[in-house]
C-alpha cells in the first residue's frame, strides 16, 4: 500500500503535464471527482493543485516542453536529490531537470531511465507531498510497461534499492514484478513493473513509460464517466483475481491512467 509518509523511494507525489489545463481539470473532475484549484487567485489556470475531499492527491501543469505528450509524472521520495542524481547517472540513466530546489516546500529532480522511461524524485522539506492516497479518487499503485523487466530492476534497484518479488500472471499473461521500498515489509508494497512488446508502447513511441493507478469505488462508472468526457479505454472493465477490477484508460490529450476498484477481502 501507499502511505503518505515519504518514506525513501516511495512514490510521495504526481503531476499531469497537459496541453489544455482547464479540459483537464474539468475531465479528472468528471472521473475522479476532483476539485481544481489554481495556485493564485487570478491565474489563467496554468497549473494548480487537484484535491478530493479537501485533500491534495495530484498537481497539474501547462504542458510546456516541445514534442513532449501528455503524461502523468510520478515523483519518488529521497533523502538527497543530488545523491540520487549521481546514482542515476551511474546506473546508465539520463537527468532531465537537475536537482533544484523548490522554496522552502522541498528540491527535486526529473530523469529518464536508460531506455527513456521518465521519473522524477523530491526530496521533502516542508512539504511531504501528497495528502491523501490509497483511498477513492486517490493513487493507489504505480506500474512501469518496459521493453526490458531485467535492466528496469537493475537500474531502479541501484537509483532506490528497491526490493523485487516476481509472480506469474494467470492463463499465461507472462511476469509481473512488484516493488516494495527498501526494508519494508510486503505489505508496503507500493507498485509493478511488467515487460511488454514494443508495439504495446506506442503511447510514448515505444519508450517504456510509467502511469498511476487510481482507486475508484466503481470501475464501471469511472470507465462510463472516461468515456463520456472524451477519453478512451485501452482494456477492461475486467475483473483481474486477488486484485480488483480495473481499466486502462487514456484522457482526450492521450495521457494514460488506471482505475481500480479493490477486490474487498
Amino acid at each position: 500500500m501507499i502511505t503518505t509518509d515519504a518514506t525513501p523511494g516511495s512514490p510521495c507525489w504526481l503531476d499531469l503535464g497537459a496541453p489544455d489545463v482547464p479540459a483537464a481539470a474539468a475531465f479528472y473532475g468528471a472521473v475522479l471527482g476532483w476539485e481544481y484549484e489554481p495556485m493564485a487567485e487570478g491565474e489563467d489556470m496554468e497549473g494548480g493543485m487537484f484535491r478530493k475531499d479537501g485533500r491534495i492527491v495530484a498537481g497539474l501543469g501547462k504542458l510546456t516542453e516541445e514534442g513532449a505528450r501528455s503524461a502523468w509524472m510520478i515523483y519518488y521520495a529521497v533523502a538527497d536529490a543530488d545523491a540520487t542524481t549521481k546514482a542515476v547517472e551511474r546506473a546508465g540513466g539520463t537527468v532531465r531537470v537537475a536537482p533544484m530546489d523548490l522554496g522552502e516546500w522541498g528540491r527535486m529532480a526529473q530523469y529518464s531511465d536508460p531506455l527513456g522511461g521518465e521519473f522524477a524524485v523530491w526530496q521533502p522539506g516542508t512539504d511531504t507531498g501528497l495528502e491523501l492516497v490509497d483511498e477513492p479518487g486517490s493513487l493507489s499503485w504505480t506500474e512501469l510497461y518496459t521493453s526490458d523487466a531485467e535492466g528496469a530492476k537493475e537500474f531502479y534497484g541501484a537509483v532506490f534499492d528497491w526490493q523485487f518479488s516476481d509472480m506469474e500472471l494467470p492463463g499465461g499473461g507472462g511476469t509481473y514484478t512488484l516493488i516494495t521500498p527498501a526494508g519494508l515489509p510486503v505489505e508496503r508494497m507500493q507498485g509493478g513493473l511488467m515487460e511488454v512488446g514494443r508495439q504495446d508502447l506506442a503511447l510514448a513511441g515505444g519508450r517504456p513509460y510509467w502511469h498511476p493507478v487510481f482507486a475508484v469505488t466503481d470501475c464501471d462508472a469511472a470507465v462510463a464517466e472516461v468515456t463520456g468526457n472524451g477519453g478512451s479505454v485501452q482494456m477492461g472493465p475486467e475483473d483481474a483475481e486477488g486484485v480488483g477490477r480495473m481499466a486502462v484508460c487514456v484522457d482526450p490529450s492521450d495521457a494514460d491512467f488506471v482505475v481500480l476498484t479493490p477486490e474487498q477481502t
